[in-house]
């Protein structure tokens, strides 16, 4: 897994179609080995792992098909990703740190322009800090959940029957 990559995708095209797809991953689910499980339906796939096995940090892999015209392939796209419930307290942890730095800009570019003491400008490396510490956790935390992303992706690669692009 390269590192740095927020979320690491891969796109193929398939001379398979969606259903067969579906029915593929549908029954290597029901005898795998890899401690995995997941829905599939119409043109969405989502793998993870099962409670027993999951951390904090485990990964899941959402995969969207697309029929593209005139064609008798499809389009998958597969994108690796922390669960939902991880990725919403980053999200929201950046969002947070960008309003406050915001307001506190505006504020002490105010203060500071009125000739008066800006001492709150100091707050703002103060949040690019912890933004980039939790970034680095972000990272380190995908590094925890790399085994378990390659189990995935090599579960998806043994399902479909293709080899798919190294994540």
């Amino acid at each position: 897994m390269a590192s740095f990559r927020v979320r690491p995708r891969f796109e193929i095209e398939s001379k398979k179609t969606m259903d067969e797809i579906i029915q593929l991953v549908k029954e290597k689910l029901k005898h795998n080995t890899h401690n995995l499980h997941g829905q599939a339906m119409q043109d969405h796939i989502t793998i993870r792992v099962n409670k027993s096995h999951r951390h904090y940090w485990s990964p899941q892999l959402s995969i969207l098909m697309q029929r593209e015209s005139g064609d008798n392939e499809t389009k998958i796209t597969g994108i690796y990703g922390p669960m939902p419930n991880v990725w919403t307290l980053f999200a929201l942890g950046y969002l947070a740190i960008g309003v406050l730095i915001t307001f506190i800009s505006i504020i002490g570019f105010s203060q500071r322009a009125l000739g008066n003491e800006c001492k709150i400008l100091w707050m703002i490396p103060v949040l690019a800090t912890i933004a980039a510490l939790m970034y680095l956790s972000s990272q380190m935390g995908q590094k925890l959940g790399a085994a378990q992303t390659y189990a995935i992706h090599y579960f998806f690669e043994e399902a479909l029957g293709e080899p798919l692009p190294e994540v």
